[in-house]
């Protein structure tokens, strides 16, 4: 007794493999689908991006434990840094160097200058 493939079974397995091939290449295209190091690269940027974002509040808190006459002089040098050197100021400062540790952190102190600098707005 020999099995009888039914007709349609040839162009379903087809369609089906031509559909799978366009839903990657769609998914992959559009970066709705991502591989593993993609996926490990974007929650690697994702967890320093919400690090960075945690401490530098922590580094202005320590630049408003200065006195208010302090916290003035402070905010008008940093102001008159060129605005590629003022993470360098916030660094020689001391501000982002944050508890516990003894290096600063220069991406910190980057975010840090710029909340500075909202302050000298307002």
């Amino acid at each position: 007794m020999a099995i009888e493939i039914p007709a349609w079974t040839k162009p379903g397995i087809w369609g089906g493999i031509i559909g799978a091939a366009l839903i990657t290449i769609v998914g992959f295209s559009t970066g709705s689908v991502v591989s593993g190091g993609t996926a490990q690269e974007m929650a690697d940027a994702s967890g320093k991006e919400a690090t960075i974002s945690a401490m530098a509040p922590v580094c202005v808190a320590q630049f408003k434990m200065l006195s208010p006459n302090n916290q003035t002089a402070e905010l008008t040098a940093l102001k008159a840094e060129s605005s590629y050197k003022r993470d360098d100021f916030v660094i020689a400062k001391g501000w982002a160097t944050m508890p516990g540790s003894d290096e600063p952190n220069n991406e910190i102190a980057q975010r840090c200058a710029s909340l500075l600098m909202d302050l000298t707005t307002n």
